[in-house]
């Protein structure tokens, strides 16, 4: 990569960090110390984002940039020029996650996805161990067969965590998912490849500040936790309003 390339991203870390560590660090969600303890605290329980009236509050264009608005992209879903971009750093173990991908990110496609207004790109954060690194291989070798949001829904199932994601496992998951080439998938979920797309991603959320997860940039204002579906709701519509053109209609 060439140095001009590390730098850029190096100074995109250093200004995000300080800017959005407050909240990533700050907000409850699943703790990263605490990997084995059962999830009982509901996302209502947890403290709301803060979403100002002002469409710009709390949102920076440094965040905003990390958007990869690739097309080709499995790990995403919805519109390369969607005016909202939605980036979540998830942990396939985190049970916020799971709340979070059972309960709001349905809606959330039905909403916006499909009419064009956002767009959602996963970014894999394994935080809690061997399993967690394990199960992100698996949905980025699902994602190479066309199957990454059938492994993330199967992966995200009452009770789907808990049974583990040892290599079986993860086939079986592949399979509920309809991966077509379980030999292939196990193959792509052990390579280098797989090692070094799930660091990438990491790394990225690390250098935001991130420690639990899940945490979003929703056009680069930062949300921590499965917070209500209203908190979302709110921020991407005022992401929406803000990337209008000047003295368009209303949508």
């Amino acid at each position: 990569m060439p140095k001009s390339d590390n730098n850029k991203k190096k100074n995109i870390a250093i200004g995000a960090g300080v800017a959005v560590a407050a909240l990533l660090l700050g907000a409850a969600s699943y703790s990263a110390t605490k990997p084995d303890e059962p999830s009982s605290v509901t996302a209502k329980e947890e403290p709301a984002a803060d979403v100002s009236a002002d469409p710009q509050a709390g949102v920076y264009p440094e965040l905003a940039k990390l958007a990869r608005r690739d097309a080709g992209d499995p790990l995403a879903q919805g519109r390369k020029d969607a005016p909202v971009v939605l980036i979540e750093y998830a942990d396939f173990k985190c049970g916020y996650c799971g709340k979070f991908a059972r309960d709001t990110e349905p809606d959330l496609v039905k909403k916006y996805v499909e009419d064009g207004t956002l767009r959602i790109e996963w970014r894999n954060f394994p935080i809690f161990g061997a399993d967690s690194e394990s199960a992100a291989r698996g949905a980025w070798a699902a994602g190479r067969q066309g199957r990454f949001w059938q492994f993330h829904e199967a992966a995200y199932a009452e009770g789907a965590k808990e049974k583990g994601f040892g290599a079986d496992r993860l086939k079986e998951l592949a399979k509920e998912a309809g991966v077509k080439d379980i030999g292939r998938f196990s193959d792509d979920a052990g390579s280098a490849g797989a090692k070094a797309a799930v660091k990438k991603d990491q790394e990225e959320a690390y250098g935001l500040g991130a420690t639990s997860t899940p945490s979003f940039l929703v056009n680069g204002q930062p949300i921590s936790g499965a917070q209500p579906d209203e908190v979302f709701d709110q921020a991407i519509e005022r992401a929406a309003k803000a990337a209008k053109p000047s003295g368009a209609g209303d949508k």
